[in-house]
């Protein structure tokens, strides 16, 4: 029998970080060996399933000397996860960051330390299977149509607009039409047209009683195509965690985007 694979949750306190504690605990063939968060009140953090207790610190380098994962899953910031990742790679340890914002700058330093150190990471702007499929769909419609909007709409205390997910969309877009969508002629330019990116007008909503919602628009002569896809819970994006974390282990170098884990 396989040993398990060891998983360290950093930012296990967020809402996302809760949520991946909780799946790990369920799944077989993961162990929870540790978490890691800014602050903490207490040194151990007990386990949903009430299965007992793991270390919880705000030390990384404590919790991979002592825990020894094989991987840390980073739903924190962009920051901090740039922190965890060189941390983390010069110990041999993978990684699998959700963490929206990172520039490609701090790409190409993710890239280098995996090879530099031989560890494997996926950094995907969007773990939800819906999502990805939507993304993949919108790029076989992008290259019979000239015209593209999207509207991402996402809960008021998300930090970034536009989200990680409608600029992976709008360049892949993009990138699998070969050239930059057409836009609409403006007498006048107005910042309520949306964010620019590739053609693709990218507007943004916040509001409270929304998770997470994203529709690509897109529009020919006489005939429109949309695609959409809803967040209901943070939960949808647990099945393409598990996946990463798995797969994680057993490639090496940047892995961007969970569609290349899919198959897509």
């Amino acid at each position: 029998m396989l040993a398990p694979i060891r998983v360290v949750v950093h930012g296990a306190s967020g809402k996302m970080g809760r949520e991946v504690v909780n799946a790990i605990c369920l799944e077989p063939g993961l162990q929870l060996v540790g978490a890691v968060e800014l602050e903490v009140s207490d040194k151990c953090l007990a386990l949903p399933d009430g299965s007992g207790t793991v270390p919880f610190s705000s030390n990384l380098e404590y919790i991979l000397a002592n825990c020894q994962p094989d991987v840390i899953i980073d739903f924190s910031t962009a920051q901090a996860a740039m922190s965890t990742v060189r941390i983390a790679a010069k110990q041999g340890v993978n990684l699998v960051i959700g963490t929206t914002g990172l520039t490609g700058e701090e790409l190409d330093e993710i890239g280098n330390l995996t090879k530099a150190h031989n560890v494997g990471v996926v950094v995907a702007a969007n773990f939800a299977l819906g999502a990805i499929i939507m993304i993949h769909l919108a790029k076989i419609a992008a290259r019979y149509f000239d015209y593209a909007e999207i509207i991402e709409q996402h809960h008021h205390l998300k930090a970034d607009a536009p989200s990680g997910t409608a600029l992976t969309t709008a360049k892949a877009m993009a990138e699998a039409k070969g050239k930059p969508f057409c836009q609409p002629p403006e007498k006048k330019p107005s910042q309520s047209r949306g964010q620019q990116v590739e053609g693709v007008a990218v507007h943004s909503v916040r509001l409270p009683g929304i998770l997470a919602r994203q529709e690509v628009l897109l529009g020919g002569p006489g005939q429109t195509l949309s695609l959409k896809h809803d967040t209901i819970s943070r939960e949808c994006y647990m099945p393409g965690v598990m996946i990463a974390t798995r797969e994680v282990v057993k490639r090496k170098g940047l892995i961007y985007g969970l569609d290349t884990l899919l198959g897509l």
